[in-house]
């Protein structure tokens, strides 16, 4: 009976992992996210760093709150953006070193 409780445990641990991976396995959406781990952002200081225009914004925006790793305050007429999960963060903050700080490695086969 505990094992199948374990089983049950890692499966929903899966579900929730591919859902993360799906929102970073997008390049305007991970763009996103990298600013979202520094800060909470409305739409229009998104468009402006991330220099992604209308409709495609509004698309990967809505895309990230449907696989639930961002989430929503209104102020006034504003949308302000934030991630929901620390973890995240940890995950983009790991990729960053990993991808971003590093000369480029010639990957050759």
């Amino acid at each position: 009976m505990n094992s199948d409780l374990e089983i049950s445990n890692m499966h929903d641990s899966a579900n929730v992992v591919v859902g993360v991976l799906k929102s970073l396995a997008n390049t305007d959406r991970l763009l996103i996210l990298c600013h979202l781990a520094q800060m909470e952002l409305n739409v229009s200081e998104i468009e402006k760093i991330t220099q992604i225009n209308q409709p495609t914004l509004s698309q990967q925006l809505m895309m990230l709150r449907k696989s639930d790793v961002v989430t929503t305050r209104r102020d006034g007429k504003q949308i302000y953006y934030s991630i929901k999960d620390q973890n995240l963060i940890t995950v983009l903050q790991t990729l960053y070193e990993l991808y971003c700080t590093t000369p480029k490695k010639n990957f050759e086969i």
